[in-house]
């Protein structure tokens, strides 16, 4: 049967004016992306003790902030002067450029306490009185609260050379002259004006935008993709196709949407399943996503999207019937053979028929999850066996590149590289999806490296979900020893700091290469990467301490400053205390930072051995 829809002209006018309007407002008011790196203009008081007491209120450890200011420590600030914080700066619900911070209430904190002297300005009570729900002057110890501050990526209108920005307080007796000197802009105060429109500079209060330059010197230019506004006829190509693939959504609606609800109740017998019916486990899976809140929760069936259903048949054939020569791994719940499938190399991970629990786990993540730092998921196999196809990544895992004798060691810029794109990958399940991700099983062996020595997250099998901001669940022991956090292995409390912790042990073997349970001669003793790490980094030497466990295979060839701020980096990573962990969002800005640094060592290295070679 062929449906077809008809829009008389008269009553698509008016739908055209809707999405023009619409699309035009949106286009003044609100944002598309937003950038990586902002910086905050934090005005230091009596208050500010320390810099470990100030980072904690952008949920950032000390080693993060140095590399934004000149300090001789950490414990160096003076009051009065300014501190620069560096974050990201998102587009917030599509409407508006900030970044959201989570902070701990104090006794006899208030909106205006928060953001005047907690924040020094950089927010607004009443911004915090719209972002929160408890009452302003009766704020219960102890909670989480958000506390957004709004943030610059630039303006293309205005000008391309400048893209990072710096949100600035404005103090009592400051104007837009001594502001402008302050940031070597004094020849530029009109742009300054552009990029704030209707500011009064001579107010003493309010925010403006200020570029900046990062570490480097860099104003860092706005990409060709950042706030390039939109011509009349682009605007107009738009809404036309808008609402061409409205109609075309109405024509494949009742063709296609059926032929799909057909394909998601489509499943085995479960006379082919052992212990528990695969039927069974996906309906329960369904039952916890509904009470947690998840996305498709009220689905019925079984529904895999933008990935492709396999026949065991097809999967047999191109890995030679699952033959050894084939398997190019072993995991806890199966093991994963190379293939090539319709032109496309693949890795396809045969599951124990008992696993249906960790083989729905992965499906559900990566069929919602998509990132460069992830491995892509290509399809599925649910006859007769469980069979997960993903990417072929072609060059093993990180625990193979730290451990394996038959590699070269990685240089020191590619480990600071992997930890960098481990980082993207976990901040974007932990921050940027709904429900919100929990690996669970962060090591090295579960870290891929393609042939350009850049890194994927891997295996989603024992992935928690929970709601957006949710807090501590408890769930099942899971996992791998040496990477599991106290709470974790103790109670059992999952939260994303789980992950946080895992990593900074992961941060630790990329220093050293050594497995995160170290086993004495005897193999009566052992013990972990973390203690050995933290012991030595607590010593008066310790930049010594260090260097003796720094990876053999590197000789000298690393920036020992850089392997430095990552161990410190690992250590904040794997606090006891989970509140006092950084987020991911935190660790990927100071890994930014380390990998910038690290490129320019590795010049100067690689200069220097020319110059030896040379005789120079």
């Amino acid at each position: 049967m062929i449906f077809r829809l008809r829009i008389p002209f008269q009553s698509s006018l008016p739908l055209l004016l809707l999405l023009l309007a619409s699309f035009s407002s949106r286009s003044e008011s609100s944002c598309r992306d937003g950038c990586d790196l902002a910086i905050a203009s934090y005005f230091v008081t009596s208050e500010a003790s320390n810099l470990t007491y100030v980072a904690s209120f952008f949920n950032q450890v000390p080693a993060a902030v140095l590399p934004y200011n000149s300090l001789s420590g950490q414990d160096s600030i003076i009051t009065g002067s300014r501190l620069n914080i560096s974050f990201p700066c998102d587009c917030i619900s599509g409407e508006y450029l900030g970044h959201k911070f989570s902070y701990t209430t104090q006794t006899g904190d208030t909106y205006d306490i928060i953001a005047s002297d907690r924040y020094a300005n950089l927010t607004t009570a009443d911004q915090l009185a719209a972002t929160n729900t408890y009452s302003p002057n009766q704020i219960p110890d102890g909670v989480a609260i958000n506390v957004t501050i709004n943030c610059s990526c630039g303006d293309a209108r205005v000008s391309r050379v400048y893209g990072l920005f710096e949100t600035y307080p404005l103090r009592p007796g400051e104007n837009l002259s001594s502001v402008a000197a302050g940031f070597n802009l004094s020849s530029q105060t009109s742009l300054l004006q552009q990029y704030n429109p209707g500011k009064d500079f001579n107010a003493g209060n309010g925010i403006v935008f200020i570029p900046t330059r990062d570490p480097n010197g860099s104003y860092r230019p706005i990409q060709s993709s950042r706030n390039a506004g939109l011509s009349g006829g682009a605007i107009a190509g738009i809404i036309i196709g808008v609402v061409f693939l409205l109609i075309a959504a109405a024509f494949l609606y009742f063709g296609v949407y059926m032929k799909k609800k057909a394909k998601k109740t489509l499943l085995p017998s479960t006379s082919d399943y052992h212990s528990t019916p695969l039927r069974h486990a996906i309906t329960d899976k369904d039952s916890t996503l509904a009470a947690q809140g998840g996305a498709g929760a009220t689905v019925t069936g079984f529904s895999v999207e933008k990935s492709v259903e396999f026949s065991l048949e097809e999967l047999a054939k191109a890995t030679n019937d699952f033959s050894m020569a084939n398997k190019i791994g072993q995991g806890g719940f199966g093991a994963v053979y190379y293939a090539e499938l319709r032109g496309e190399k693949a890795a396809i991970k045969k599951m124990d028929m008992e696993a249906s629990r960790e083989f729905l786990a992965e499906l559900q993540v990566l069929t919602h999850v998509h990132h460069l730092n992830l491995v892509r998921l290509i399809g599925y196999c649910i006859e007769g066996s469980l069979c997960v196809v993903y990417e072929y990544i072609e060059n093993g895992n990180l625990s193979q590149h730290l451990r394996g004798s038959s590699r070269d060691p990685l240089p020191w810029s590619s480990r600071v590289q992997i930890a960098l794109d481990s980082a993207r990958g976990l901040e974007y399940i932990h921050e940027h999806t709904v429900p919100v991700y929990i690996h669970r099983d962060i090591k090295s062996a579960n870290i891929l490296i393609d042939k350009n020595l850049r890194a994927k997250v891997a295996d989603f099998g024992l992935t928690k979900l929970t709601e957006v901001g949710g807090g501590t669940l408890q769930t099942r022991l899971v996992g791998t020893f040496g990477y599991m956090p106290p709470e974790y292995a103790q109670l059992g409390e999952v939260s994303p700091k789980v992950d946080v912790f895992a990593f900074g042990v992961v941060l630790y073997e990329l220093i050293s290469a050594k497995d995160a349970i170290i086993k004495s001669s005897s193999l009566m003793e052992s013990q972990g990467l973390v203690s050995l790490f933290e012991n030595a980094l607590s010593q008066p030497d310790a930049t010594e301490q260090l260097r003796e466990l720094i990876d053999p295979r590197l000789g000298d060839n690393y920036p020992i400053d850089s392997v430095l701020k990552v161990a410190q980096l690992a250590m904040a990573c794997t606090q006891e205390n989970p509140h006092l962990r950084p987020s991911m969002r935190s660790i990927v800005v100071a890994l930014m930072t380390l990998s910038s640094s690290t490129d320019e060592w590795d010049l100067y290295a690689n200069q220097s051995m020319l110059n030896l070679m040379s005789g120079r």
